[in-house]
């Protein structure tokens, strides 16, 4: 996500977004996508809420699977 990496899972009903780190590691990414939000609106969603962090090197949001 705008040459960051987040890792982002459902956890029953709720979503919840990790940033990993270059080792790997997992910390809280520190913002919520609620619950309402579908799967297939995900990048979508991430690209709305982040759009001021893009830049013409990083300027969009990927699905990593």
């Amino acid at each position: 996500m705008f040459g960051r990496i987040v890792e982002v899972r459902r956890e029953g009903a709720l979503w919840q977004a990790y940033r990993v780190g270059a080792d790997g590691r997992r910390t809280p990414a520190g913002f919520v996508i609620p619950d309402f939000v579908e799967e297939h609106e995900l990048v979508q969603f991430l690209e709305d809420l982040f759009h001021e962090s893009a830049s013409p090197h990083n300027g969009d949001v990927h699905r990593i699977d």
